[in-house]
């Protein structure tokens, strides 16, 4: 580009993102810039957790697909195939809901229509829904390759499910019985552990009497939080040991309201400190009964219908009841026979729905399961191997707790939207029949009537094969001579972004089903970020009303504002507070670039591009900052520390390259010779390029907006190569010098704002050097470019000698390496400005005597947080140096300011 003539580019005024966001995602598309190039290299490739089709997108979603398109922009710019795969879960119970609600609110519900009139009404909302979150990733800026997007229903992940089904089934890690599991009332359907969210709630514990069936041996008092379970009783256990009821083991009690009687029992799992020391056992509706009902074989009656009215197996006054109104029947009953003893208010831990809240019920039911220890004996095996990392590392030991406690997985749902279970039945001999494939007739004696199993299976069975289904797998994988497939290619995956609310739900099964089906584990990174919550520490939600929704925040701010914010919060291991205002940071900062690259651009007319520019000691100094940055940043995408790459942006971009470089370069373009302007010009072009690739990742939108006004580059900035750290371009001598001179800047630039003198009065300067080096050399050298930068009028600079006297209307200042004397007189209202420092002396005094105080209060040290309390200190080291440096300049400036006494002295 040598001999290339400049013209004056004119970026529009104000920075509006709606004017390029838009055009440039097209651009990218139409390009392939997100499919991943052909080329050697070990790829880098992500899955998006895929988000529920029953909604908008909110900011959590926002944060997670943020952060993954920062990582995945940052390895395409290091030249390596890249491959981001989009898609979206069918969510089971949540999409069901959407659609029951909607026929609820036209008097209808799902059984008013046939099962497939009511999957092809879901498949409807599916398609409405996914064009909403399609068009919220697509506005949020991320670089998917949407011609690989995948939906966990679709043809291809719905045969991947099958054949995991099957194969479970043909190695013994499925089984299907009456068992007892987690049961919606609301939702209608089984539920898994982990699908059970526990609060902790205010309720009543209930002491009843159980009358012994023999009159002289009185009665057993037992507790419940559930009092109309006692319908279901099948028992009474009391702990073997426990002297108080040797004479009743093996006898029959009572059971209240009912005419049935029921053994008492002994069994360790009994507490005995623990209330009466007497558990009533009811093996259909509590996890723990169900265990020692097994143990002495003990029946186990369900009181319970499946919409949580109770059945025909409780007395007939309570039969159809809803759990509620049952409660205080049986209560009432009990309280009028005599049996009720007391009640008392606690607060215990109840299990709702983890979608519609509804308060769990155990439930005995037929369901399949997946055998789990197996599965979880090889996750864990793994890890220890170190084939998987968890940033931070304090996520391992959840993990491995988890999966040293898991229990079986039950993955049948009482719902008509998923995956239906292969599974048939013949009613003619009774035979069960797992297949691929859909049998016409029953193998065993050939009746065609079979019937296929109703339930469908947890939306998390197919979410668990993510990795690899969406891949190709399982057909991929067979295919060994095509090693080019998306499978043999692509997988196993290189990193995972997720939050830690789902680490049970899908992380630790997606590791599972890889390391069973595929012989890996299908990613080696998991990255585990925090959750979103307003200022006050709250999580966000509906309820609150504290949510923020991210395409409000791409409207008001720009996708750029919402992704450098949302990053440069993002503490490794800790949750984001925010509000709104937060993405004033990311808005400033693009607005920054923009301001700052427009008035580069218009100042190039006339302008030619010279090769190979000599660089002056600035230049070499703002390729050693670039340089540090570029580093400090590769280091922190590759460990996960989002924000210390937005800081290290942050810094470098706003401080280094603006405030000082840009700055600094006016010297040559405003008063120099041609040739000078136009090396400098050069120069600076080539800075503001290599910054805005550095700076792409986390502002892909504004960054190559910019890009394409620069007249030496090709090609887009999102394929064009990251920066890289190089030893050769280090300058710590530069460095070093830059450094002295910036502070004499800043030391005179602070001066002029607490004198407040008007930017456009310079003022007279004298600086006696504290030695004869290299860096008074260099400052020497460089008195124009003071003067530039501080405003500065005459400057003198004098060598090294016997101390000077303060002249008179100078203020002195100390730094490292020189003293300086401003004279500041001859630019202020010398009452004016005494009035003012005497004013702000008083008011600084006085806060320091109320810090003192507080840090002299033993019961403030002894009870506010640590935080808290060096926090102050630090306000009162502030202070003090403020006062000192006021004082200072009052004894400088104002001869009749006399010397202080002890007591005006500023406080040690």
């Amino acid at each position: 580009m040598k001999g290339l003539k400049l013209h004056k580019v004119e970026l529009e005024k104000s920075f509006n993102p709606r004017s390029f966001e838009g055009r440039i995602y097209t651009q990218w598309q139409e390009q392939g810039a997100f499919k991943p190039k052909a080329g050697s290299g070990t790829p880098y490739v992500m899955v998006i957790p895929p988000p529920n089709v029953t909604g908008m997108l909110h900011l959590g979603h926002g944060l997670n697909i943020s952060l993954q398109d920062i990582l995945i922009r940052f390895h395409r710019m290091r030249g390596v195939p890249v491959l981001w795969v989009p898609g979206t879960d069918h969510a089971g119970i949540a999409t069901q809901n959407v659609v029951e609600k909607q026929l609820k609110a036209q008097g209808k519900s799902r059984h008013d229509l046939d099962r497939d009139a009511f999957v092809q009404k879901t498949w409807e909302v599916k398609a409405a829904y996914h064009e909403i979150i399609s068009r919220q990733i697509t506005r949020m800026g991320a670089s998917v390759d949407w011609s690989r997007e995948r939906f966990t229903l679709d043809a291809g992940l719905s045969q991947a499910v099958r054949e995991v089904f099957v194969s479970l089934y043909e190695r013994d890690l499925l089984y299907k019985g009456n068992y007892l599991v987690n049961w919606c009332t609301s939702c209608g359907t089984a539920l898994s552990d982990d699908e059970v969210e526990h609060e902790d709630l205010e309720g009543k514990l209930y002491h009843i009497r159980y009358p012994s069936g023999e009159a002289e041996r009185g009665f057993i008092e037992v507790a419940t939080t559930r009092p109309e379970t006692m319908l279901g009783d099948t028992a009474v256990a009391v702990h073997p040991e426990d002297p108080r009821y040797q004479g009743l083991i093996g006898t029959s009690l009572l059971l209240p309201l009912t005419d049935r009687r029921i053994p008492v029992v002994a069994d360790t799992y009994v507490d005995r400190a623990f209330g009466t020391g007497a558990l009533k056992i009811t093996p259909a509706h509590d996890p723990h009964d169900w265990e020692v009902a097994k143990r002495h074989k003990l029946p186990a009656i369900s009181i319970l219908n499946p919409d949580g009215r109770l059945n025909d197996q409780v007395p007939e006054p309570y039969r159809g009841l809803p759990v509620k109104a049952a409660r205080e029947a049986v209560l009432r009953d009990l309280k009028a026979g005599g049996f009720l003893v007391t009640e008392r208010v606690i607060t215990h831990r109840v299990g709702h729905c983890y979608r519609c809240h509804t308060v769990i019920e155990p439930f005995l039911s037929e369901q399949w399961f997946v055998r789990m220890q197996p599965l979880a004996e090889k996750a864990l095996a793994a890890w220890r191997r170190g084939e998987l990392v968890f940033y931070p590392r304090k996520w391992e030991n959840t993990y491995r707790h988890w999966l040293e406690n898991i229990r079986d997985w039950c993955i049948s749902r009482q719902l008509w939207w998923g995956h239906r279970i292969p599974a048939w039945y013949c009613p003619s001999c009774g035979t069960s029949i797992v297949a691929r494939e859909d049998p016409s007739a029953c193998p065993s004696c050939g009746d065609e009537n079979l019937k296929q199993d109703p339930d469908v299976l947890d939306t998390w069975f197919s979410s668990w094969l993510w990795p690899f289904s969406t891949l190709g797998w399982p057909l991929a994988a067979l295919d060994e001579a095509d090693k080019t497939n998306d499978f043999h290619r692509f997988y196993p995956t290189s990193s995972l972004v997720t939050a830690y609310d789902i680490i049970f739900f899908w992380v630790s099964r997606m590791i599972m089903a890889g390391l069973e089906f595929t012989g890996t584990v299908p990613f080696r990174d998991i990255y585990i970020h925090g959750l979103l919550r307003d200022k006050q520490g709250r999580k966000m939600s509906k309820t609150l009303g504290n949510g923020l929704d991210p395409l409000e925040l791409v409207d008001q701010f720009g996708a750029d504002a919402l992704k450098f914010t949302l990053a440069f919060l993002c503490a490794q291991g800790q949750d984001l507070l925010v509000d709104k205002e937060s993405f004033k940071l990311g808005s400033k900062f693009a607005n920054k670039i923009w301001n700052a690259s427009r008035y580069i651009l218009m100042n190039l007319e006339n302008r030619i591009l010279v090769e190979e520019p000599r660089l002056k000691p600035m230049d070499r100094w703002i390729y050693a900052r670039l340089n540090r940055a570029a580093k400090t940043m590769t280091e922190a995408f590759l460990s996960y520390r989002f924000n210390d790459a937005a800081t290290a942006a942050y810094d470098y971009f706003w401080n280094d390259f603006c405030d000082w470089y840009v700055e600094a370069t006016k010297l040559s373009l405003h008063t120099g010779e041609d040739a000078e302007k136009d090396r400098a010009a050069t120069v600076l072009l080539e800075v503001l390029a290599e910054s805005l690739r550095l700076l792409h990742p986390l502002l892909p939108f504004i960054t190559e907006a910019i890009y394409e006004y620069i007249p030496h580059t090709q090609g887009m900035l999102i394929t064009s190569p990251y920066p890289v750290y190089a030893e050769d371009r280090n300058a710590p001598d530069t460095e070093q010098n830059i450094a002295l001179l910036q502070e004499l800047v800043r030391m005179v630039r602070t001066l002029r704002s607490e004198c407040t003198i008007p930017r456009e009065k310079k003022i007279p300067v004298v600086v006696r050097l504290s030695s004869s080096g290299a860096s008074g050399c260099f400052l020497k050298e460089n008195m124009e470019l003071m003067q530039l930068l501080a405003g500065i009028g005459d400057l003198t600079m004098e060598e090294p000698g016997p101390a000077l006297t303060r002249p008179s209307g100078a203020i002195g200042l100390v730094g490292s390496g020189f003293e300086a004397f401003v004279y500041v007189a001859e630019a202020v209202d010398r009452e004016v400005l005494k009035r003012t420092f005497t004013k702000d002396l008083a008011k600084d005094r006085a806060f320091i005597a109320g810090l003192q105080a507080k840090l002299a209060n033993d019961h403030f040290l002894k009870n506010a947080p640590p935080d808290l309390v060096k926090g102050e200190q630090g306000k009162l080291a502030d202070a003090l140096q403020r006062t000192e440096k006021l004082v200072s300049y009052m004894r400088d400036l104002f001869e009749d300011i006399p010397q202080p006494t002890p007591a005006e002295e500023p406080l040690p």
